[in-house]
């Protein structure tokens, strides 16, 4: 679904919360929504690449990577793999690589930055549990959408 402004969403559920990161935007998919997946990692993506490389019903995943800028989350191989597998994007609290390859893909994330060095592989972290940044927590199974102005999770669709 991409037929929606968060904008319009907070003005029907004023409520709502909203990440007060500033993150930037990557991939062709400026919009996207979906049941939410998280992460909590650090300086290691392993977790993240076996998670993107399982099928998606249009799922987001969410990345608590510390807000870490030393080495990057995602890459064009893995937003490649995840693009494949039906998520809708994802968001990073951390940085990603590779981002002139992201931008041309029909693929959305939202990410503090990029940083060329690549992160450890081991597969350190945890799924599935809350996680929280930007004034927001986000738990698995919550729906977020993310757009040009920002991001919202809440625990049920907001619908007009």
């Amino acid at each position: 679904m991409t037929d929606f402004a968060t904008a319009d969403l907070i003005d029907i559920a004023p409520d709502t919360p909203s990440c007060e990161v500033p993150f930037k935007t990557f991939g062709k998919r400026r919009r996207f929504c979906g049941k939410v997946r998280t992460i909590r990692c650090l300086k290691d993506n392993g977790l993240i690449k076996k998670t993107l490389n399982t099928p998606s019903d249009g799922e987001v995943l969410v990345i608590d990577g510390h807000g870490s800028l030393y080495s990057a989350l995602i890459g064009d191989q893995i937003a490649e793999a995840a693009r494949k597998n039906g998520w809708a994007g994802a968001i990073v609290f951390g940085v990603i690589r590779d981002s002139a390859t992201i931008d041309t893909m029909d693929f959305g994330i939202k990410a503090l930055g990029t940083n060329p060095k690549k992160s450890a592989k081991d597969g350190l972290g945890e799924v599935d549990i809350p996680v929280s940044f930007g004034n927001v927590v986000f738990h698995a199974g919550d729906f977020v959408y993310s757009d040009e102005d920002g991001i919202l999770v809440s625990p049920n669709p907001i619908t007009a």
